[in-house]
């Protein structure tokens, strides 16, 4: 028997076979069994996907058919009516809690890797924070300070705060060699911030307040096709970063000695991660406001149903599984059977706050 396990173990590692009529079956039927399981699961997540998109752009205060919306997406449709509503307001809505949901969750699960952290997210590096701190200039200052005009202010501004607080924290990851004193930074940057955002509410006119208090409420129904094609195009730019990272960031997850030791750039990783959750997170933010808790919450969500740290199958997970949550939660947000409309971030608190719960109790059980 020791004989046998001294030659499973030497052929686990030459690089040749060995002669002789040795079979492997327990090693075999592992290998196998792992990709169709992750295969199957994001085949589920799609179709889920592609259902909740359906029954999203059929709700709202007109009723059309399910038959009729998919003779619409098919061209085939004759009411003028319908399709505008279908194409000039739904579908756009639609598109954008995708896309926002997929950014969101992407990034969160990046924070999460690379701070080795459960409920780190992608605010933590304080770009919703400059952000909200430059629309709050804008909107709460009134005219001595707004520099912008037209549908794209505030998205220019909020693109401008998130882009100023990214190039801070990339200049301050740089010098740094401890991801723990980077997410320590972030959130002292964010801190700040909101600090200031704070005193240009209590100095501010009742009716910019309000202004600014429905951006901070989250919105996916306001965005044109000319803001989801940069949407998607940031979103593309930022998921092919994630995957380029695929390698570093399974080997972030046994600690940075282990990283190094396999050869992975440290500085480079944690650049690239940041800079693609920079990007997702900050386009989100720049068109839809500060969404909360999707990106903190639906790494967790997916870790639960899929049950694998390969980031080769969390991240498109991730990515399915962030759209179908704002999907949902923009659902339940619009009140089916009501005029009625409630804020996204309500919504997707209450979902998300509960499963952040559901993960702390359910370490603590496992750690006792």
């Amino acid at each position: 028997m020791i004989l046998i396990a001294e030659t499973q173990d030497l052929a686990s590692v030459l690089p040749f076979p060995l002669e002789g009529q040795i079979d492997f079956p327990v090693l075999s039927r592992k290998k196998v069994k792992k990709i169709p399981k992750g295969n199957r699961a994001i085949v589920f997540l799609l179709i889920s996907l592609g259902v909740l998109f359906l029954l999203n752009i059929s709700l709202g205060s007109v009723n059309i058919p399910l038959s009729k919306i998919l003779a619409s997406l098919s061209g085939q449709s004759e009411q003028s009516v319908w399709n505008d509503i279908i194409w000039q307001f739904r579908m756009p809505k639609a598109i954008t809690c995708i896309l926002a949901g997929a950014s969101l969750a992407t990034g969160g699960l990046l924070m999460q890797t690379l701070f080795r952290n459960p409920l780190a997210g992608p605010d933590v590096l304080g770009l919703s924070a400059g952000a909200s701190l430059l629309v709050s200039l804008m909107i709460l200052s009134g005219n001595a300070i707004a520099l912008f005009s037209g549908p794209w202010a505030i998205s220019i501004a909020a693109s401008i705060g998130s882009a100023g607080v990214f190039l801070l924290v990339i200049g301050i990851a740089q010098r740094l060699r401890d991801n723990v004193s980077l997410l320590i930074i972030g959130l002292m940057i964010a801190a700040v911030t909101q600090s200031i955002v704070s005193v240009l509410q209590f100095i501010s006119k009742a009716e910019d307040l309000q202004t600014f208090m429905i951006w901070t409420l989250g919105s996916v129904g306001g965005t044109s096709w000319k803001e989801i094609n940069v949407m998607a195009l940031i979103f593309l730019v930022g998921g092919l970063i994630s995957f380029a990272s695929i390698k570093s960031l399974n080997a972030l997850l046994l600690g940075d000695n282990y990283a190094k030791s396999v050869g992975t750039n440290l500085k480079r990783s944690r650049f690239l991660v940041v800079l693609s959750t920079s990007l997702m997170a900050g386009v989100v933010t720049a068109f839809c406001g500060p969404i909360a808790f999707v990106g903190l919450a639906v790494p967790h969500m997916v870790r639960s149903f899929i049950k694998t740290s390969n980031h080769k199958v969390l991240i498109p997970a991730v990515m399915i599984g962030g759209a179908i949550l704002l999907l949902l939660c923009d659902m339940l947000a619009q009140l089916p059977g009501s005029t009625q409309i409630l804020p996204l971030n309500a919504v997707t608190s209450m979902i998300g706050a509960p499963v952040v719960i559901w993960m702390i109790l359910k370490t603590k059980k496992t750690s006792v």
